[in-house]
């Protein structure tokens, strides 16, 4: 086997227990700072259809644009300054390649860019080498505060921006963009008008399993000190799920195999839901909470799991945290609710990443 397939890439998982109840409970603050998420999938053991009151939050999810060739220096128009301060706008650069191209995104008021070395150089404005560079810089994170008083338009440092941006270098790509108050914002309208777009929705698509194998589950076991999986076999049976694959391998003439985590029961039917979109996080917190209130009414099922997917080429993770693609890119977080309120969350990153909060 060559040298290069013999290590896995280091990964990263925080998991941590907590109740919904808890004052303490980070739930919220982490679901609020993973900004870009490109797919929710929710399991429900014991279930056949999808419960009316997820259905009306999900229909209820932000819509969201694909915009054409838009430029970057048309954030900071004096209208769209006051849109993206109200922090419910994000936009991200779409189908570009965090590995090589100049990657974009807006999000919690401020401004990202994730810059070649040309581009960099030719911008001249103020950023950071890349964490996850090699042996010389070859990619620079420039992070403009759009709420910093000299961003005021007509202020000096308002211009400088806005010069870089417009004239030394025109950066446009097409945008992934969604704001929860697109409703009552003219200037927005207008100024997808002026660009070739396309408005989506988020698409619902469930799945019926039956004879499912599952982990049996308790709040007490967290992290595998009991009888129940440890977080890595959980995240793997989960992604078998998702991806269709048999659990109940045998031995025999295959080269590998891989079955559910012991102990395990098997359910007559579980749903599995999946919503891809751009999903901004409002909207994950409004399903989470209605997943709170699942077990208010009595359940056969003691768990639930909510996972959440983020953008492989989001130039941030968590918060402003940066982000790197490496091999896979892969961001995400689950949630396993339990009937007491309590839940278990895991929050995973590839090899170039920091470590989760």
């Amino acid at each position: 086997m060559p040298p290069h397939l013999e290590k896995c890439p280091r990964s990263l998982l925080v998991s941590e227990k907590s109740n919904f109840l808890n004052e303490a409970s980070r739930h919220e603050a982490h679901v609020s700072k993973h900004w870009f998420n490109y797919k929710i999938s929710l399991l429900i053991p014991e279930c056949e259809v999808l419960p009316a009151d997820f259905l009306k939050v999900i229909g209820n999810f932000s819509s969201y644009y694909i915009v054409q060739d838009l430029p970057v220096y048309r954030f900071l128009e004096e209208d769209m300054l006051e849109i993206i301060k109200k922090g419910s706008f994000y936009a991200l650069s779409y189908k570009t390649r965090l590995d090589e191209d100049n990657v974009i995104a807006c999000l919690g008021r401020k401004l990202i860019l994730s810059l070649d070395k040309d581009t960099y150089e030719q911008l001249g404005l103020e950023g950071k080498p890349s964490l996850y560079n090699h042996r010389k810089p070859m990619r620079y994170v420039v992070t403009v505060d759009l709420t910093d008083k000299s961003l005021v338009p007509g202020a000096k440092r308002y211009q400088q921006v806005l010069l870089s941006l417009k004239e030394r270098v025109l950066l446009r790509c097409d945008f992934l963009l969604t704001d929860s108050h697109s409703d009552q914002d003219g200037y927005l309208k207008a100024l997808l008008s002026q660009y070739t777009y396309e408005k989506c929705r988020p698409t619902l698509s469930t799945q019926n399993l039956t004879d499912l194998l599952c982990p049996s589950l308790q709040s007490s076991d967290f992290q595998g000190k009991s009888l129940s999986c440890t977080p890595e076999q959980f995240l793997d049976w989960l992604g078998a799920v998702n991806l269709n694959i048999s659990c109940q391998n045998s031995a025999t003439s295959f080269l590998s195999t891989y079955v559910c985590p012991e102990p395990c029961n098997s359910v007559s039917q579980a749903l599995l839901c999946t919503v891809t979109g751009l999903i901004p996080p409002e909207d994950i917190s409004a399903l989470l909470q209605e997943l709170r209130k699942y077990f208010d009414e009595p359940k056969v099922a003691a768990w639930v799991s909510l996972t959440v997917h983020g953008f492989v080429d989001s130039p941030v993770c968590w918060g402003t945290n940066e982000h790197g693609f490496l091999k896979g890119g892969e961001n995400f977080y689950n949630f396993v609710c339990f009937k007491n309120q309590e839940y278990w969350l895991h929050m995973a990153t590839g090899a170039h990443d920091g470590c989760p909060p």
